[in-house]
This record gives structure tokens, sequence and C-alpha cells, in this order.
């Protein structure tokens, strides 16, 4: 059954992130040629500030997973029922936060911007994107999570992939029709509303939830260990933008957005692959799997490091080149930042590296534990960022964030291999040195292909199906070689999984 789940949720997710990249790149260009850099680097900017909605959430999301499993795994729905009504309780009360957040915030942004845009402009704008974050992130969000710990994401992924398709065939119709910046996100938020209602239907046809005031409160004893973990992914995402938004100007937050874009697509194709993963790693802690548990890890770790350094290493020859062609036209700001784009690229490729590694402590229920590393993550993204965004701008704050991405990645191999694996380092130092040397050896093979001028996205296309191929095989064949017992593991995991027969 677990193998089912896995492969459903894997299927939607590669889906939805699918439909989240092109969107990503349909909306924004749309936005770009029509509005203007200004108006995509305000509208990138707010939705980043309005993130600190995700902040509110705590990380209880995470810690209500891991009470989930144990419960769900063994059908104690009285549990369940009660751990959501404690996680219902906790929500509720942070929406109220939130919205007096959005009312701050909606007075006193403009003060921050000044590029050209009156204050009626940007007030109303955070008030409609501000609907947009409510209805994404907060209704149905504890049903969401009791999905995601049953395995059931791919349910929540179909519905979120319709709201997308819609929501952007709505905004494009309107962005050619001349409609105002306004009524385009109006329009497109509206949309997010229908997910929820959708969610609350299926859940009460599928779970038999009991509607009583009894709730469990030790469910969410760790919120504020799982808090600290939060941050430092919020500050992962966040931090940049906001700091560009206070120290620069807005046409450079639209230069970091489009390059975001990009890298953001890339991480959430890998992410991807974790979906369910936390899951299937906390049902095996509840049952006391601990073989299967060590077994099943060294697969997808092998996963995670050949998927990174393909989709990275690729994107690193291939960016510079299509954000030439993505902005092609457009003069009210320059795009090309080569270092700027190598840096953000690391950093995007250090997190994907230790996703293995934090789903094994999450599902594992390790917050306390891992806490102070996460507190330490987010002090260096900040001190760094805020210490170098003046002088290199967005340079500055990549390396920022490069820097704490690598402390966190480093820590997290460290605890895993010591608490809770018990393994040498070794391997995490291994798997590193052998995906440098397959990423050195695609560099100096990509110099063999002969580099023209490239016009348009069809060329592009050619090019990158090139770097892409060299860039398959000897990731590959490297680690193939070098960790032969992975890689048919994995050989062996994917055919199974394609016949339905498997139990991790």
């Amino acid at each position: 059954m677990r193998s089912k789940k896995t492969l459903a949720n894997v299927i939607t997710s590669l889906l939805l992130q699918f439909t989240l990249i092109v969107s990503g790149f349909i909306v924004p260009w749309l936005i770009i040629r029509t509005y203007g850099s200004s108006v995509n680097g305000v509208i990138a900017s707010i939705t980043q500030f309005l993130g600190f909605f995700a902040l509110l959430e705590g990380g209880v999301g995470g810690v209500v997973r891991a009470t989930l499993y144990k419960p769900l795994a063994s059908n104690d729905i009285i549990a369940v029922s009660r751990i959501l009504k404690s996680a219902e309780k906790f929500f509720k009360k942070i929406s109220y936060v939130f919205i007096a957040f959005l009312l701050v915030m909606a007075i006193g942004y403009p003060y921050l911007v000044s590029y050209g845009f009156n204050k009626t402009f940007i007030f109303t704008l955070i008030i409609i994107l501000g609907f947009k974050t409510i209805a994404q992130y907060f209704f149905g969000i504890t049903y969401q999570i009791l999905l995601q710990a049953d395995q059931k994401l791919y349910v929540s992924s179909l519905l979120h992939i319709i709201a997308i398709v819609v929501s952007t065939i709505i905004a494009t119709i309107l962005i050619n029709l001349g409609a105002s910046i306004h009524m385009v996100q109006l329009f497109s938020a509206g949309v997010f509303v229908l997910k929820p209602i959708a969610l609350n239907v299926y859940i009460k046809r599928k779970y038999k939830i009991i509607n009583d005031d009894i709730e469990d409160k030790s469910a969410l004893k760790q919120k504020w260990d799982g808090l600290g973990h939060h941050i430092a992914y919020f500050l992962h995402n966040r931090t940049d933008i906001v700091l560009l938004t206070l120290f620069t100007n807005v046409i450079e937050v639209s230069v970091y957005s489009v390059y975001m874009m990009v890298t953001t697509g890339i991480r959430n194709l890998t992410t991807t692959f974790a979906s369910g993963i936390e899951a299937v790693f906390g049902d095996m802690i509840a049952k006391g799997e601990k073989d299967s548990l060590e077994k099943n890890f060294n697969i997808f770790e092998f996963l995670f490091f050949t998927l990174t350094t393909v989709l990275f290493t690729s994107a690193a020859l291939l960016i510079l080149s299509f954000v030439s062609v993505y902005t092609k036209g457009v003069t009210d700001a320059n795009y090309f930042r080569p270092l700027f784009a190598y840096i953000l690229l690391a950093a995007e490729a250090a997190y994907c590296i230790r996703l293995p590694y934090h789903s094994v402590v999450i599902a594992a229920g390790h917050f306390k534990q891992t806490r102070n590393g996460a507190f330490v993550e987010a002090a260096i993204n900040i001190v760094l960022s805020l210490a170098l965004v003046n002088h290199f701008g967005i340079v500055g704050v990549a390396i920022g964030t490069l820097c704490a991405v690598v402390f966190r990645t480093v820590q997290y191999a460290f605890y895993l291999s010591k608490n809770i694996l018990n393994r040498s380092i070794i391997k995490f130092i291994k798997r590193i040195v052998v995906n440098f040397i397959a990423i050195v050896i695609v560099f100096f093979m990509s110099r063999l292909i002969p580099l023209s001028v490239i016009h348009n996205y069809f060329q592009w296309s050619i090019y990158a199906c090139k770097i892409t191929f060299i860039t398959v095989i000897v990731t590959i064949l490297i680690n193939s070689i070098l960790y032969y017992t992975d890689m048919m593991g994995l050989v062996n995991i994917s055919k199974k999984m394609l016949k339905r027969k498997i139990n991790f």
C-alpha cells in the first residue's frame, strides 16, 4: 500500500511542479512586458513580505505530521481527531494575527517603496495579494496536513494543479484584454478559494473524523522547537527579497525574482521526489523497521545526490542563455548577472542535497534536538546578508544564503549519522566528492559543444538537450559505478512500484 501511495504522490507532485513552472514563466513574463519590471518587482516583494504568514504557522505542520504517524499506522481515529482539533484551534488563532499583520503591512509598506507608485496603488495590491495568501495557505491547512501524513498528498496536489491552471488562464486573458494589475491578481486569486472547499468535502467522505471539542494538547508540545526549523526554511525563501526591497530597489527585486523563478522551479522538481518520503520514513519509524529505514535511506540519498547534480549542473550551464531569451526586448533592467546566478544555484543545490536528512529528522520527531542548528542557520543568513547587501546587492544576499544553507546541510548530515542511523559521516563526504568530480567533468565536456548565439526558445532547447544529455550520462555513470548497490536498489524499487507490488 505504501508503494501505491508513494507512486501517486510522486507522479502528481511532478505534474504540480511542472504546472507551477509553466505558470511561473508565463505570468511574470506577461507582467514584465505589459506593466514593466517595477510592477513585477513590487508584486514579488509584497509576496515575500506576506510570506511572513508562513512563519506564523511556526513549523506546526511538521510537528502535527510527526504526531499523526503513529495513530494513523494503528488506525486510531479518536487520537487523529483530537490532534486535528488541537491544530485547528492553533491555526484559527494565527489567522487573526495574519489579518492584523496584513493591515499593518498595507499601511506601512508604501513608505518602503517609492518607485513611481502611489500609496493607494500599493495598499490595494497588498490587500488583494493578502487575500490570495489566505486562500492558499490557511483554509483547509489542517486537512492538508492529514493527507500528507497519511501518504495521500496526491489529493491536495491534484486540486492545486486545477487551481493553478484556471488561475493562469484567467490572468492571461485579463492581461491581454488590458485589465489593471489589481483586477488580474483579484480574479486569479479567487480561484484558490475553491481548493479548500473541495478538500473539506473529500475529508468528510473518506475519514470518520470525530467532531467534538476534545483536543490533544500534547500534539503541539514541540511547536516552539518546530518554530526553529520553520524559521530557517522561511529565511531561506524570504530573506533575500525582503532585504533587497529595504536596501536596493524594486528593479533589483525583479531581477532576483526572475532568477529565483528558475532556481525555485528546479528545486521544486527535486523536492517532488521527497513528497511522501517523510511519511514513508515516519511509518517505518512508528513500526520499528530499523533495517528497512537504513536500507531505503541509502537509496534515496543516492537518488537526491544524483538528481541534484544533474539538474543544477545543467542549470548552471544554461541559466544565463535562458534568462537572455526570457527577457529579450526588456530594457528597463539589466538581467545578465552570471555571478549571482551561480551562487544562487549553489545555494539551492545544497538545500536539495539535505532533503533526505531533513525528512528522516522530521519523521522521527527530533525537533528539539535539531532546533539550535536551525537558529544558527537563520543567524548566518541574516548577519551575512545584512553585511553584504549594501556593497554587493543581490550577490551579497545570495552569498549569505549559500553559507547558511551549507552549514545546515552539513549539520543535518552529522546529526543523522550520529543519532538516528548510526553510520559514519564519511559516507556523506564521499558522496560530495564523487558528485563534485562529476560536475568538473561535465563542465569540461560542455566546452566541446559549439556555442552559437541563441535568439529564441527553440535554439535554446536544442542546446539544453545537448548539455543535459552530457550531464545525465556522466553523473549517472560515475554514481552507478561507485554506488552500484544503491543504484540497483533504486532500479528495483522503481520497477516494483510501477507494478504496484512492493512493500518497503
